[in-house]
């Protein structure tokens, strides 16, 4: 096989994980760990098996990153990782800010942050080193967006983390210490370390943060008792409330008659839960007609908020 249908393979390899997992509906920023996982652990056994290196491939390369046949390196270096301890270091991060992070966000918007940190870690250390032929590698960039991210939005919130000890600490605490570490450490370094590429995707983060997270799962800035998995089912199920539509007109314009009134008055009274309201919009599918032909009615799911709907003309009735 060719190095770069090993390549396919790893690639296939760190998707698998994220598409289940977006499809199974579970969180997102744990598929990111094992994706990242499972990458290293097949990066390094063809390593050893073939003397491969899928860095040749895959790894940031500024002086070719934005030739159109190079684009993809902008995105696969951050699954790629030195040794098992750079590994290891980005996939705590990940799981410890991007588990609370992804249930203030919800799913969508948790997966573009952090795909806005591996770009912008990646295109800041690109732009600064142009002519650079050394390779650069890791998911470090987009582990200081998730960090970026949470102080712009929600910095009040306390998360475990590793700072000085494991303990619950203040977002605003870890991500403005991290930070100003790496702004103090860029100037004179001398490791292998790319401090730019985490100050870039740490920054490319902050800034859109807000834009993105408007409209989440739970709103910018609210001060709770911090996120866990109850509080982001309730706070998805508030999100989806939200988006009920108001139920004083209708299209019938109150002629329903009967057990179809009836049925309307209490969906009115009790249909402001979304359990209550798909019941009381079933029921009243039964029992009334398309106000516009007169045919039979079906209920629908659109993002988990059901409505009634013609079962011949579906721009007949969409309601409510």
């Amino acid at each position: 096989m060719s190095p770069w249908s090993w390549f396919g393979i790893w690639s296939l390899i760190a998707l698998g994980p994220i598409v289940h997992a977006w499809f199974r509906r579970t969180p997102i920023s744990l598929a990111i760990g094992a994706s990242l996982m499972l990458t290293y652990l097949f990066q390094a056994t063809i390593k050893w098996a073939i003397d491969l290196n899928l860095f040749i491939q895959g790894a940031l390369i500024p002086a070719v990153a934005f030739e159109p046949e190079h684009l993809h390196r902008l995105i696969s270096a951050a699954w790629l990782h030195a040794d098992l301890l750079h590994l290891l270091g980005n996939v705590l991060v990940i799981i410890l800010v991007g588990v609370p992070l992804e249930q203030r966000l919800g799913r969508g918007r948790f997966l573009t942050i952090y795909l806005i940190g591996v770009l912008g870690g990646n295109i800041g250390w690109t732009l600064a080193n142009w002519e650079s032929w050394t390779l650069c590698i890791g998911a470090s960039g987009a582990a200081f967006g998730l960090l970026g991210c949470y102080l712009a939005c929600w910095p009040r919130d306390e998360i475990e983390f590793p700072l000085i000890l494991i303990r619950r600490w203040p977002v605003a605490w870890i991500a403005l210490f991290k930070f100003a570490l790496e702004i103090m450490q860029y100037p004179t370094a001398t490791s292998n370390v790319a401090h730019l590429a985490h100050i870039t995707g740490f920054i490319a983060c902050y800034v859109l943060a807000k834009p993105i997270a408007k409209g989440g799962l739970v709103p910018i800035g609210t001060v709770d008792s911090g996120p866990s998995a109850k509080g982001g089912h309730e706070a998805q199920h508030k999100a989806i409330k939200s988006r009920m539509r108001d139920l004083s007109t209708d299209p019938w314009d109150g002629k329903l008659t009967g057990s179809a009134r009836r049925t309307l008055q209490r969906l009115r009274e009790e249909g402001d839960e979304l359990e209550t309201r798909q019941a009381w919009l079933e029921q009243l599918a039964e029992q009334a007609q398309c106000p516009v032909c007169e045919a039979d009615l079906t209920t629908q799911k659109i993002d988990e908020i059901t409505i009634l709907r013609c079962t011949i003309e579906r721009s007949h009735i969409e309601w409510p």
